[in-house]
């Protein structure tokens, strides 16, 4: 089972950023208060399940001191059983990390890093308002390396305001060089709401396009590759061995509990999603009440997210299991769906296993969507 922490606060918002998150960090000790307080509330829903990964997301877990994050985990640890924690990983943002810093997080148990990188060009960087130099993101690779922490994992966006295919390709080209285990790659989205959605609207800046972006994508496939990182899900690269246990629990159907302001839980047939406000959320907790609220999935419902998260991996979609869970009137409409695409080579079959081509992942969206239910 996997445990997740929200911790929603950022020194600042990214222009294209559409996840919870705020600067104001008055709230941050209630809120670790609150966070121990719902693990209490909340702990029966994992039952007799081992919890084997935990993962502190944000928003930006590094800007929360070390003194609170030291009280957050180890309230945690006389709630909940995490001696069974094979991967813990934390998000940080570059110019939060120093050596010592990563090394008091290794004693904490922290053996996995997440870093939100985006570009090592500096006129990239600056054009989505990260806070961040490109050499502080080399610095700080090197920094938890030294610390002690080698499975480093690293974010990257292509298709900024800007980026051309030869700047993305220099950007692949020194995530390589770091030799970090983990590479999540991201096609720049303009998410309503945003200050980028707002910022294109005014025509202050123009969208790369989608054949630009189709070549950055088939570009860093190419380069990682070529450095024997697998491909192993839509957006994301591993070396061999290092794989994202926690997020591969969500593509798996691994039933996983969310903690913290507008954290989503489920359990294979129930989803449980926070307020995405924190004052709401440490409302509730301070007069000891569960602050989610509760969906139940309908069959089509779990098939379609069955659909939708597993043919995101190279693992792919396991039409026997389709069938058994769901009966055949869903199994022949999934394979008569399929077949078209097949056709097309967005799709392929080996055995009971359908997953998407090369050609298919960048039309991911339009299949998965041919393939659900509803």
């Amino acid at each position: 089972m996997g445990l997740y922490i929200h911790i929603p606060y950022c020194k600042s918002k990214c222009i294209y950023c559409d996840f919870y998150s705020t600067p104001q960090v008055e709230t941050m000790k209630q809120y670790v208060q609150s966070l121990l307080c719902e693990a209490k509330l909340r702990k029966e829903e994992i039952g007799n399940q081992f919890v084997t990964t935990l993962y502190l997301g944000g928003g930006t877990p590094s800007v929360m001191p070390l003194s609170l994050l030291t009280s957050l985990i180890n309230g945690l640890s006389k709630v909940l059983d995490l001696s069974q924690v094979e991967e813990f990983t934390i998000e940080v943002n570059p110019d939060d990390v120093t050596r010592n810093y990563i090394e008091q997080l290794r004693q904490l148990g922290v053996n996995r890093v997440s870093m939100g990188v985006q570009s090592f060009n500096d006129n990239e960087l600056q054009a989505i308002n990260r806070r961040h130099t490109a050499q502080q993101a080399i610095d700080a690779v090197h920094a938890i390396k030294e610390a002690g922490i080698n499975n480093v994992s690293i974010d990257l966006i292509y298709g900024l305001p800007g980026q051309t295919l030869n700047s993305w390709k220099r950007n692949v080209e020194q995530a390589i060089s770091l030799k970090v285990q983990h590479i999540s790659a991201y096609n720049l989205s303009y998410e309503p709401g945003t200050r980028l959605w707002v910022m294109r609207e005014q025509g202050k800046v123009q969208e790369v396009s989608d054949e630009d972006c189709i070549a950055m994508h088939n570009t860093l496939v190419e380069q990682l590759k070529d450095a024997a990182f697998e491909h192993y899900e839509i957006s994301n690269f591993a070396r061999h061995g290092f794989r994202s246990r926690h997020n591969s629990n969500y593509w798996n159907f691994t039933p996983y509990l969310g903690l913290g302001a507008a954290a989503h839980s489920f359990d294979g047939t129930i989803r449980r999603y926070n307020p995405s406000s924190i004052k709401e959320y440490i409302d509730k907790l301070s007069h000891g009440t569960p602050a989610f609220i509760e969906e139940h999935l309908e069959w089509w419902e779990r098939y379609d997210e069955e659909v939708m998260v597993r043919l995101r991996t190279s693992d792919g979609l396991d039409t026997r299991l389709i069938s058994k869970r769901y009966g055949d009137n869903v199994y022949n409409h999934l394979i008569k769906q399929a077949k078209t695409f097949i056709a097309q080579g967005l799709l392929k079959q080996q055995d009971s296993i359908i997953s998407l081509t090369p050609q298919g992942v960048m039309m991911s969206d339009n299949i998965i969507r041919n393939l659900m239910w509803d």
